[in-house]
């Protein structure tokens, strides 16, 4: 009798083994499966808002960063950043009703204002000490605190700040210099790179490739032609341009026009198997806005009714808080939204069978970016392995 009742209590526990042992196989498998196929990603938003930051970021991450050579071929990009900053600044002065604060600056001025629009393809002696009177000009800098005011490039700052360095005879740009360069995408770009698999979703390495997209108006276009066999759209959307407009559209506010665009890819019916993740990017910046004295409600009204909820009054100790998750409350609610049935290109579910998920991030940070890929990349492998795995039964 002893035997037998032993023989019962020992039968649950072998046959468990085997069904565990069955479900470890199965990730196994599957992840196994995964490796083989490139999981594709696709960069989308507003000009601006970051995207080829996080192109570069990749490279640096996942396939050994930039040569000196590739670092020297991006001396022009760097230069003709800080040719664009510094005679947008000039060209502001009188629109602005700013002065120069000293004669020698006037002198400057109309030395940088003779230059054609193409930067010099060497930083002369004499270029490099009317960019530097320049900058030290306390009207300059009047005029750069007003920036949000016209179009300006926000590694502006960065660039001067730097621009000793950057004029030295042997100047190789540094990782953080190319980070803070732009130049205008157009067309199509892609970048396919290896990442390592955790394991516990089954170990090795899976590829990626992302592609990125200009986001001007007149690029968008073109996004169609990548939408095919997406898995998972990035959208970025600067924090920071809160108070400041389009340059194509020189009255439509640049965060709206960015809201504006996530409510057409989140309802278009070519991404909708695609996960959504979106980058809230720039908030570095927002937050020195913030700190400088600018207020997000002067652009935005409906953020005073909002910073007065109280469920939000734990998670908000100041206003730099309360912008960012008011910006974030707003790409929620469009996700909640009912779609509107007049286009071919919206989706047909519901919003509630879709998920989207959220990341503060600063793109030319590289800690940051890693921290928050590492995180969708899980993201992005586990969603597969469900899917898959969901078939199964």
């Amino acid at each position: 009798m002893k035997l037998r009742l032993l023989r019962c209590l020992r039968n649950p526990k072998q046959s468990a083994r085997p069904k565990e042992e069955v479900h470890h196989q199965m990730i196994k498998d599957m992840s196994s499966n995964f490796k083989d196929t490139m999981v594709k990603i696709l960069l989308l938003g507003t000009a601006e808002s970051g995207k080829t930051t996080i192109i570069k970021q990749m490279r640096i991450l996942h396939i050994n960063g930039f040569t000196d050579d590739e670092r020297r071929e991006k001396i022009p990009e760097i230069y003709q950043n800080i040719h664009d900053s510094i005679k947008q600044l000039v060209l502001q002065m009188q629109p602005l009703s700013l002065r120069f604060g000293s004669v020698t600056s006037e002198r400057s001025a109309h030395y940088i204002l003779s230059l054609p629009a193409e930067a010099p393809e060497y930083f002369t002696e004499e270029y490099c000490d009317h960019v530097v009177t320049l900058w030290n000009d306390v009207g300059i800098r009047a005029c750069y605190d007003r920036s949000n005011e016209f179009p300006l490039l926000d590694s502006a700052k960065y660039f001067l700040d730097n621009f000793a360095r950057i004029c030295e005879e042997e100047y190789i740009p540094s990782t953080e210099d190319i980070l803070h360069s732009r130049k205008v995408t157009t067309g199509i770009s892609k970048i396919t790179f290896r990442v390592p698999i955790p394991k516990s979703l089954g170990g090795g390495e899976q590829e990626f490739r992302m592609y990125d997209v200009g986001g001007q108006r007149d690029e968008r276009n073109k996004w169609i032609q990548v939408f095919e066999g997406i898995q998972a759209v990035l959208f970025l959307i600067s924090c920071s341009e809160f108070d400041q407009n389009l340059r194509e559209d020189p009255k439509q506010n640049r965060l709206q026009e960015a809201l504006n665009l996530f409510r057409a890819v989140w309802q278009n019916r070519f991404l909708a198997s695609a996960g959504l993740i979106v980058f809230l990017n720039k908030y570095d910046i927002m937050e020195r806005k913030i700190r400088a004295g600018k207020h997000i409600a002067d652009y935005f009204p409906e953020f005073d009714e909002f910073s007065k909820r109280p469920q939000q009054q734990q998670s908000c100790f100041d206003e730099c808080d309360w912008t960012k998750m008011f910006i974030k409350q707003k790409m929620i609610d469009i996700t909640h939204e009912q779609f509107k049935r007049n286009s071919r290109n919206q989706c047909d579910f519901s919003y509630s069978e879709r998920e989207c998920y959220y990341h503060f991030t600063v793109a030319t940070d590289t800690r940051c970016i890693r921290d928050v890929f590492s995180d969708v990349q899980q993201m992005i492998l586990s969603e597969n392995i469900n899917v898959a795995g969901s078939s199964l039964f």
